[in-house]
């Protein structure tokens, strides 16, 4: 069994040094357009759980081998990528996946992964701490589990407890509303048993089935309003794009995916996002600065009902400059996308 070490000196040094480096992060992202601030990786399309709203997980695929993970994450290193994070499916599953992080941190990169937490233990906890992962995110759905979602405080609470005592790395706590979730108080005990073990909470609004919006219901938003209310205490501080998205109103943004985020499923293809997989869905191993400045100005036409909060927050970094100007009517393309003159 590993030592605790809630609240010593050493967890506290070590969150001081993470906050410099995202500081730096973001000052290279103000200072450039040439690379990747974010991607999303996925090791394992295979996942645990079998959530009724979730279209990210399959129950056969195998794990991706470990060297075919390196190379991807080597070349999103050439690409600048200044994040990467790993998801699924479930990324715990895969047996090598403290190597994946490590080689995330070989490049000076901030490690990240999304995980249903079910697997945590311990032992795994101070595997991921001596692997160098900088942050975690589980999202807890309800507090008693059910047919949408397993998710639950009531399964998940040990977990949240063994992350408190034992994990070196940021920890958050995203709640969810919306899709079908049935108690949105829920969402507001969540959030307050994270932040009451000294983690960060978050709450999102669950897309539908293609990741476009489905207003909130009166009671719904009236939960997401209280706990956008904790702002201080979150960790996301880029979420004003949720007000329209709980109006049922769209949003007029740029997104930057396929630029500034990218989506790396589990065959090594780059896409939008995880609810636009099929563009570009080109090779990572192909993919070259000068896509990254041609999808910097593509105009995505899914881009006004879109939930996908982490393409929001890093495309927010250059709402202020770059417009995107179609240049061909958006039926033109026969994919719906349009695409900008350089």
């Amino acid at each position: 069994m590993p030592t605790a070490r809630k609240n010593t000196l050493s967890r506290r040094l070590k969150a001081a040094s993470r906050k410099v480096r995202e500081v730096a992060l973001v000052g290279h992202a103000l200072a450039s357009t040439r690379h990747a601030v974010m991607a999303q990786i996925v090791p394992m399309r295979r996942c645990n759980l079998s959530c009724a709203y979730c279209n990210e997980y399959d129950d056969v695929s195998k794990p991706v081998p470990v060297d075919e993970m390196i190379r991807r994450i080597d070349h999103l290193a050439r690409l600048g990528t200044s994040i990467i994070t790993i998801s699924g499916g479930e990324p715990l599953l895969h047996p090598e996946l403290d190597q994946i992080i490590a080689r995330i941190r070989h490049h000076g990169r901030m490690a990240g992964m999304i995980t249903n937490g079910y697997l945590l233990m311990p032992d795994r906890i101070d595997r991921l701490n001596k692997a160098g992962l900088d942050h975690l995110q589980i999202s807890i759905d309800n507090v008693q589990p059910d047919e949408i979602s397993k998710k639950s405080l009531k399964v998940l609470d040990k977990k949240l407890e063994f992350l408190s005592e034992y994990a070196d790395f940021h920890v958050n706590i995203n709640s969810v509303v919306g899709g079908g979730i049935k108690n949105p108080d829920d969402a507001l005990t969540i959030g307050r048993r994270a932040l009451g073990l000294g983690f960060t909470s978050t709450i999102g609004i669950i897309h539908d089935g293609t990741g476009q919006l489905k207003p909130l219901g009166d009671h719904e938003r009236k939960v997401w309003s209280e706990m956008r209310s904790w702002k201080k205490k979150n960790y996301s501080r880029f979420n004003h794009f949720q007000v329209n998205i709980a109006n049922g109103e769209p949003n007029k943004w740029r997104c930057r995916a396929g630029s500034r985020f990218l989506y790396i499923c589990e065959n090594g293809l780059v896409h939008y996002c995880s609810q636009q997989r099929g563009y570009p869905g080109v090779p990572l191993a192909g993919y070259t600065k000068d896509d990254l400045k041609r999808e910097f100005l593509t105009e995505k036409s899914c881009a006004p009902n879109c939930t996908v909060s982490c393409v929001h927050q890093i495309s927010f970094i250059d709402y202020w400059r770059a417009p995107q100007r179609p240049t061909t009517p958006p039926a033109a393309t026969g994919e719906g996308l349009v695409n900008i003159r350089l």
